[in-house]
């Protein structure tokens, strides 16, 4: 059985999303389609809108055959880490090509980005740092410098202010770095863009401007048009038996505890807090009383919001620089789901995974795992705690069959 693999967030499944599974598993002739999904943080820094169950149970209705699980420290990674975990889960697990979705639409212009880059890597470093001193953000920096490089260049080369390309060229470049087999393929984003409104005129609308209509609009009647029914129907039992979805501001109260609760000093041994901030964490959050106060306090050139979100994530969390990046390598691949194809692809190549298959938890004491439960526990507390129901734990939950 052949497989096509996709990296994905599933923050909800959407109309969209279906559109890029069924074009991966055709244009991929695959019999399989397997996802590596985040699980109950995202890689921009944020809780997911409802937990991983409820989305592997979207994914599995809806043309996704395997669900396996993003470990935290990649998941909640810089787009570089967040692709090389992926990438290398979806080797692992035998997927011979692995499909994204990209504002591109074509992949020779990804081939000839990443080869320009490495061909003129030590020019491109240089202007980075060049970019840095004039007091640009790091992000703003890469692209000025991308832009500089690509003046010159002949070949069709892709527009990296474009979030989707921006990951999409993070997935071929682990492949490429990494000397791994797995073909990369790209699927047009079709009508709506990443950071788009819903549009009532149409169908398809991104996870960012489904999720801003649920929490402005409270109503999950709303997004109906841009999802399909069994992600609705997800949606409404989550809804119905916890009453909200889930971003920083239901966390906020907790949140603001795990950073009130350190001395400054001591929030610089957290994941990605860098030397300076931490007087600034705390003083923001003495001071707000909502996580979107807190946030418009410590924004700024040098720090974006994305890269704030993965910071408190880690605070929340509790997760140490050292845990996070003591190991650059996925060294399990955790199964969440599968449905009866799905099944029957495990059984025919299981012998032949590059790492072990785990469907229990308890059955091992692998660190990386374990930061992967404590990020499940984590968000299970702040529901319980906000919402008043609990939400299964790692231990509880058995791979979901459809």
């Amino acid at each position: 059985m052949k497989a096509v693999g996709v990296v994905v967030e599933y923050n909800p499944f959407h109309n969209g999303h279906f559109y890029h599974i069924s074009q991966s598993k055709s244009k991929a002739n695959a019999d399989v389609v397997i996802a590596v999904m985040s699980g109950h943080f995202l890689q921009r820094g944020e809780p997911a809108l409802l937990d991983k169950w409820h989305r592997t149970k979207m994914a599995l209705n809806n043309g996704v055959d395997l669900v396996i699980e993003l470990p935290y420290v990649f998941c909640t990674g810089h787009a570089t880490s967040f692709a090389e975990g992926a990438i290398q889960l979806l080797e692992a697990i035998g997927c011979t090509k692995f499909a994204f979705g990209s504002e591109e639409g074509s992949i020779d212009p990804f081939l000839n980005t990443f080869h320009l880059l490495k061909k003129h890597e030590e020019q491109y470093n240089a202007l980075i740092k060049q970019y840095v001193t004039t007091g640009i953000s790091y992000p703003q920096s890469l692209y000025k410098a991308y832009e500089e490089l690509r003046q010159n260049e002949e070949n069709q080369t892709i527009d990296l202010s474009q979030p989707n390309n921006i990951l999409g060229y993070h997935y071929i470049e682990a492949a490429k770095r990494l000397k791994l087999e797995i073909e990369p393929m790209t699927i047009p984003r079709i009508q709506a863009g990443f950071h788009d409104d819903i549009n009532t005129q149409s169908t398809i609308a991104s996870a960012t401007g489904i999720r801003k209509a649920l929490f402005e609009q409270h109503s999950l009647h709303e997004i109906k048009q841009f999802v399909p029914d069994e992600s609705y129907n997800q949606m409404e039992s989550w809804q119905n038996k916890y009453a909200s979805f889930i971003n920083w501001e239901t966390f906020w109260p907790y949140l603001r505890f795990s950073i009130l609760r350190n001395t400054p000093e001591q929030l610089t041994q957290f994941a990605d807090v860098s030397e300076g901030i931490e007087f600034a964490l705390v003083k923001a959050a003495k001071k707000s009383e909502t996580f979107s106060q807190f946030m418009n306090q410590i924004k700024s050139k040098r720090y974006t919001w994305t890269r704030l979100q993965r910071m408190v994530t880690h605070i929340y969390t509790g997760i140490t620089k050292e845990q996070l990046h003591y190991s650059k390598m996925p060294s399990y691949i955790r199964l969440l789901g599968m449905t009866k194809n799905g099944q029957a692809y495990l059984s025919q190549n299981k012998k032949q995974f590059q790492l072990p298959l785990i469907s229990r938890v308890a059955s091992t004491n692998d660190p990386m795992l374990q930061l992967d439960i404590r990020a499940t526990d984590m968000y299970a507390l702040g529901v319980e705690l906000a919402l008043g129901k609990q939400i299964a734990s790692d231990y509880q939950t058995p791979p979901i069959r459809v």
